[in-house]
């Protein structure tokens, strides 16, 4: 097998970075959407809620967008593999993303207890689907999939759903619930706050001990050519760094348990691109069929100008998302909800005093998603 040349390396790299950066900022998106009928005791926690990934939850889902295209520009072959097999579970993604997304807009349209029930129903089902279906996805891909020679899939829907695929769905599930959790305990206040960071601490020991299993599985299920020790060395700090984060909430430290929270998903998944290097696509129907990354390139030249398209603008879009995250930083409390008839008078009602209810200090800023609260 011919190794990959340095622009077929880096944009693997690259493509790795763009589902790690996804997976930490949307892990903690499906978390919240699956907390919202959880953690809310009536109206005004929901809009709290909805309103702390209110201004983010959309952005997040460029991550996704960006690091599909350039997986279609940089490995059309792994692109078309995937969806020769993984089209059916690919679009219950896809669906999952879509209706909670509709559910955050849809949300504030009409005051019925109804139609609202039925979109928090829509917001925790989409979370939930999603949550789980991109660990069993990303574990059918490391573990490999029948595929012919012609590097086609060959695999059902089902044949997806084996246990190991099935525990790395539980892995991401339960880790971007804790991730969730952690995060609405560092936006929110009050006892919302107290109900969070009990989900967290319970969810966050459920996490470490599905980790500390899928680890050991994934190291047992490579073979001679698969097996790598820096892959290893990092999927365990990605266990200790998770084991970590039930120390720091019980010392009520939530920011300090997110960082760690957001660690271990990125020390997960790289290990999971380092285990799967240098190939795109195992196959478990003959290793003579595995879909390598020179196979699924695209030509040196492509690679070339999306190297140069890259160093433009990825820091462009980088210093936004960070702006973007900054602005909306301040904690949101009952009393930024209550009683207020429209979503622009909760900015104004913001700007007009600090988050501690003084005047003149710099006003938490939050748009509501779409929706009147």
């Amino acid at each position: 097998m011919r190794e990959p040349n340095f622009l077929q390396t880096l944009w693997f790299g690259l493509i790795g970075v763009l589902w790690i950066g996804y997976f930490v900022l949307e892990g903690f998106d499906f978390g919240v959407g699956m907390l919202l009928r959880a953690l809310s005791r009536d109206e005004t926690d929901k809009r709290m809620i909805i309103h702390t990934i209110g201004p983010v939850w959309d952005g997040n889902e460029v991550w996704l967008l960006t690091a599909g295209g350039a997986t279609f520009a940089a490995f059309p072959g792994w692109y078309a593999s995937l969806f020769s097999g993984f089209y059916i579970a690919l679009f219950l993604i896809l669906a999952a993303l879509i209706i909670r997304g509709v559910s955050f807009e849809f949300w504030g349209k009409e005051d019925s207890p109804l139609w609202r029930a039925c979109w928090e129903w829509a917001a925790v089902i989409g979370s939930f689907l999603a949550a789980l279906l991109w660990g069993v996805g990303w574990a059918d891909i490391v573990h490999g999939v029948p595929m012919n020679a012609a590097h086609n899939v060959t695999a059902s829907l089902w044949d997806l759903l084996h246990p190991y695929a099935l525990l790395g769905g539980l892995v991401t599930l339960s880790l971007f619930l804790t991730h969730g959790a952690i995060f609405l305990a560092l936006r929110t206040s009050g006892e919302l706050v107290e109900r969070a960071r009990a989900v967290a601490q319970r969810a966050s020991i459920v996490t470490v001990v599905l980790m500390g299993g899928f680890v050991l599985w994934t190291a047992l299920d490579q073979d001679s050519g698969g097996g790598k020790l820096s892959a290893q060395a990092i999927a365990v700090l990605a266990v200790a760094l998770a084991a970590a984060v039930p120390a720091m909430l019980s010392r009520k430290r939530e920011g300090w348990a997110f960082a760690l929270s957001a660690g271990a998903i990125a020390l997960l998944f790289t290990s999971l691109f380092v285990w799967l290097y240098p190939l795109a696509l195992p196959s478990t129907s003959s290793h003579a069929f595995d879909l390598s990354l020179v196979a699924a390139s695209s030509t040196h030249y492509t690679q070339t100008v999306m190297t140069v398209v890259a160093i433009i603008f990825v820091p462009i879009v980088l210093a936004y998302q960070a702006w973007t995250y900054w602005v909306f930083r301040h904690r949101l409390g009952r009393d930024d909800f209550e009683g207020t008839p429209t979503p622009l008078a909760v900015i104004e009602q913001m700007g007009s005093k600090g988050h501690d209810g003084k005047d003149g200090e710099q006003p938490p800023l939050s748009r509501p998603a779409g929706s009147s609260p």
